[in-house]
């Protein structure tokens, strides 16, 4: 049958066929990975998350009288909440109206009105919105009127910037509950459909089923009621919170989420017919023949060639119109389940970072195609797993293995292109928090493919194995009759009942044949590593692409400093500090490694005049593509401040910065190389 089936495998050598396995395998990678640093070498910059473009009043600068608002410009649009943007004067005091806007009606803009008789002194803007991809993005700035002041903001008033840590949390595992039960609905149905529609009336495979499916219903309304707070900043209290919840539902993601919701209730129906139609026993199909033993002996043994053969043809015959039915339902069930499939896939996708940035027409698609491929792949296993411990044969092992391959293809395919557009550069994989949780994700993948080479194997030991390669017939325990159906024998009762369980067992036990054995524990393992696949699918969706992380970082050096009118720092002998910071982009031109050293002067809180120097490796100054710098103070969430820089020869660069607060601050020196090769050094320091 084989043989049939595969003319030209039959045809070559075993040892060949298994040579050009790997072979493939290896070219297969290969093209993939050429594929990938062609993209990345010409990758251009691209959006996702929202990043500030600039202010009015800009950044750092000293205005003459007090402003009427403060308004924000980012990258593309974002919602805002009652309180994304907060003034906030020297003393930590609010002074904004509340209740900021799109100035306008411009979607990508926040403006706030300020209270009128403000004072001179410096004022801290704390913002915070939800960008297109619906990730919260925030930050804070200063700016001063009449003069710089020193200025003391609480770390309350600066905590809605960062999400609080129970919060995000649980917000993140409701985020990868979510993508768990989906894998394990749409791919245990897929499994049924295609591989074994006998499993449909199996118990394990329903109760795989419906944990897949309150699974997904329980997540997508934990992650509803916790989106409020996670925006926000503020507590799991407000997860109760009905305002919370009605604002999350004007957002895209609210919509998605309430959209699968409705879908979740299309998928229950679906599930009751799946079980339904397929779990039914097949009708007996009557044996060609039977009955008719009445015919004349002598007739029969006159042309028993031809009796034979149109018996044969009429139980084909009745065989395929008994099947009819089901083989009709499994392809209306298929694609109503593919329908679902994409709805329900689509729910993540329009909400995320495929929603937005560069080639959205293609992305979009290529998303749901990824998120498919894995829940066939990952549902997949989790079927099988109970398949096997339920004793099928080596025939539905083959037909899943078939869609599992077909799956890392797509999965590959898709992954190379997310890849590209998510990272842009080959310094973004190692030097932001996307591009190495792509790599810990990518080391996973290898690791389930190496296993997943372990679980062919043991399918080839598995096919040459006729015996283990059938299927286990279930042993069943007659039904009680009479007078012990209706219960008036509750101890002949709990004997049969013991009976059933002990063939039910021997089932198992029969399953479980050593080469069967082995193939379930390989199984197990690639789910396992599956499970992690998952988790670091969530971060990296929780994460801000490689792409923006430097966009993030630059957005402060497109708002202009106003360096001019403001007043320059007092520099005082004694009292600067000099910080240096070793790089190396690991490029190749002269300017990849060296030393960063940044001046601060006089090094306390309120204005602070900055000088940058750039040496190389032989200790001469040297000059690069691009430069920049920003300090960040961590333990009040106050940052990045960029620093508005002025070239003055090579390798050299001066500015000013406000440095509201004492603490513990870091500098960070993000010093690009090429147009490939960056990185981004940084060093505490204490103001204060």
């Amino acid at each position: 049958m084989e043989k049939a089936a595969h003319p030209r495998s039959a045809s070559r050598p075993p040892a060949a066929r298994r040579r050009s396995v790997p072979l493939r395998i290896a070219a297969a990678l290969g093209t993939l990975g050429t594929l990938l640093a062609l993209m990345l070498a010409g990758a251009a910059p691209a959006s996702a998350h929202a990043t500030l473009d600039s202010t009015d009043p800009s950044q750092n600068s000293v205005v003459a009288t007090a402003p009427p608002a403060v308004t924000l410009t980012f990258s593309e649009a974002v919602s805002l909440s009652s309180d994304s943007v907060r003034v906030l004067d020297p003393a930590g005091k609010a002074v904004d109206t509340g209740n900021p806007a799109h100035a306008d009606g411009k979607g990508n803009t926040a403006r706030v009105g300020l209270s009128s008789g403000l004072a001179n002194g410096t004022y801290t803007v704390a913002w915070r919105a939800v960008s297109e991809d619906s990730h919260p993005v925030g930050g804070a700035f200063t700016f001063s009127i009449g003069a710089p002041s020193d200025t003391s903001v609480s770390t309350t008033a600066l905590q809605g910037a960062k999400a609080d840590g129970l919060v995000a949390a649980l917000y993140g595992t409701g985020r990868t509950v979510a993508y768990a039960a989906f894998a394990l609905l749409a791919g245990v149905a897929a499994f049924v459909l295609v591989c074994w529609p006998a499993g449909a009336a199996r118990r394990p495979v329903q109760r795989l089923l419906m944990t897949g499916w309150t699974a997904l219903l329980a997540s997508t309304v934990a992650v509803l009621m916790l989106r409020g707070p996670y925006e926000r900043g503020s507590g799991v209290g407000q997860a109760l919170d009905l305002s919370l919840v009605r604002a999350t539902l004007d957002e895209r993601i609210g919509t998605a989420l309430a959209a699968r919701l409705l879908l979740l209730a299309a998928a229950g129906i679906f599930l009751s017919l799946l079980v339904g139609q397929l779990g039914q026993p097949p009708k007996p199909v009557a044996t060609a023949g039977s009955g008719s033993g009445s015919g004349s002996g002598t007739d029969a043994d006159a042309e028993p060639h031809d009796d034979d053969t149109e018996a044969a043809e009429l139980h084909e015959l009745e065989q395929r119109a008994a099947a009819r039915p089901q083989r009709e339902a499994r392809i209306g069930l298929g694609v109503a389940g593919l329908v679902l499939a994409v709805a329900l896939s689509a729910t993540w996708v329009g909400a995320d970072h495929a929603s937005v940035g560069i080639q959205v027409w293609l992305a979009l698609p290529f998303g749901i195609l990824h998120l498919i491929a894995m829940a066939l792949w990952l549902g997949g296993l989790a079927s099988l797993l109970v398949a096997l411990r339920e004793g099928v044969g080596a025939e539905v092992v083959d037909r899943f293995s078939r869609i599992a391959f077909g799956s890392v293809a797509v999965l590959a395919v898709t992954g190379v292109y997310q890849s590209w557009r998510g990272l842009g550069s080959w310094s973004a994989l190692t030097g932001t928090e996307y591009g190495k949780l792509l790599l810990v994700k990518t080391g996973c993948v290898v690791v389930m493919l190496g296993v997943a080479w372990i679980s062919r194997s043991w399918l080839a030991r598995l096919r040459s194995a006729p015996a283990e390669a059938a299927e286990v017939e279930r042993a069943e325990v007659p039904e009680p009759v009479g007078a012990v159906a209706h219960g008036e024998d509750p101890v002949r009762r709990a004997q049969l009942e013991r009976q059933r369980a002990a063939a039910r067992t021997a089932g198992r036990e029969r399953g479980l044949t050593p080469t069967r054995a082995g193939l379930r524990r390989s199984v197990l393992v690639e789910a396992l590593v599956a499970v992690a696949v998952l988790v670091v699918t969530t971060m990296l969706t929780n994460s801000p692409p490689g792409r923006v992380a430097g966009e993030v970082k630059a957005a402060g050096n497109a708002a202009p400093a106003a360096a001019g009118s403001a007043p320059a720092p007092q520099t005082e002998p004694g009292r600067t500090v000099e910080l240096k910071l070793p790089y190396d982009t690991k490029g190749r031109t002269p300017n990849a490694k060296g030393t960063a050293t940044v001046t601060l002067n006089p090094a306390r809180t309120g204005p602070n005049e900055v000088k940058l120097a750039l040496d190389g490796a032989d200790g001469k100054p040297v000059d690069v593509p691009e430069v920049q710098l920003a300090f960040t103070l961590p333990d009040r969430d106050l940052g990045p401040l960029p620093v508005a820089l002025t070239a003055e020869g090579t390798g050299r660069w001066s500015g000013t910065t406000q440095l509201p607060l004492a603490g513990t601050w870091v500098v960070s020196v993000q010093i690009r190389s090429s147009d490939i090769d960056q990185t981004t050094p940084t060093q505490q320091f204490k103001i204060g």
